[in-house]
């Protein structure tokens, strides 16, 4: 049966205060890409087409998973959220946050911020991100067999916007909710894309990777 399976990259680097300096796996984010490859390949899971995002932290989950003939393609990558976080801070004074209850307050603002237009300089419009993540997963969609994509927790969020109709809190939650490398299974329909499994974490539930679990 053909299916889209989203995959979240590994851990990045969660200390960072940038784009440029989280764009990089962590150990840990590597170890979980590896878990995660070796389980795929282990329980028979086959795909006929890979993608990934232009990020670094992209490949190098794709890497780590032992994925072949990846087909990169910039429409995956994430939205900046420290760039737009930054903006936030600057224009209106929200301070980023430095922990997940900080987050928790800090998306559904952001994300309002975002669509309303309020923050002057944003590398791209939240309806620009909302249109390109819809026409790669269109495309995608369209293709033959399974197929496997590698990116970000953002923009998993945003699919289940679209196939869902999320609000903007919805959204945000739904983003803080997504963990490092797991999986989300959309089925295609005529009626278009349904999903079918949400933040799975086969390759974690042996209680020895208990630890493994990340959000950051």
């Amino acid at each position: 049966m053909p299916h889209i399976t989203l995959v979240r990259h590994g851990q990045a680097n969660s200390t960072a205060k940038d784009e440029v300096a989280y764009d990089r796996l962590s150990d840990l984010g590597r170890q979980q890409a590896r878990w995660l490859g070796a389980h795929l390949r282990d329980s028979g899971e086959g795909f006929a087409r890979v993608y990934a995002g232009t990020l670094r932290r992209h490949q190098e989950t794709a890497v780590e998973m032992a994925a072949e003939d990846v087909v990169l393609d910039p429409r995956l990558n994430e939205l900046e959220y420290f760039t737009l976080s930054q903006l936030m801070a600057t224009q209106h004074g929200i301070a980023i946050p430095t922990d997940r209850p900080g987050f928790l307050r800090h998306m559904p603002v952001l994300l309002s911020y975002w669509q309303e237009g309020k923050l002057d300089g944003a590398p791209e419009s939240f309806a620009d991100f909302e249109s390109r993540v819809r026409d790669v997963l269109t495309e995608i969609a369209d293709g033959p067999g399974r197929a496997l994509v590698v990116t970000s927790g953002g923009l998993i969020g945003m699919t289940m916007r679209i196939t869902m109709g999320l609000d903007l809190r919805a959204l945000a939650h739904a983003c803080l909710a997504i963990q490092n490398t797991s999986l989300h299974r959309y089925q295609p329909l005529p009626t278009g894309l349904v999903l079918m499994q949400f933040n799975a974490l086969p390759h974690l539930d042996h209680p020895d990777r208990h630890h493994a679990r990340t959000h950051l």
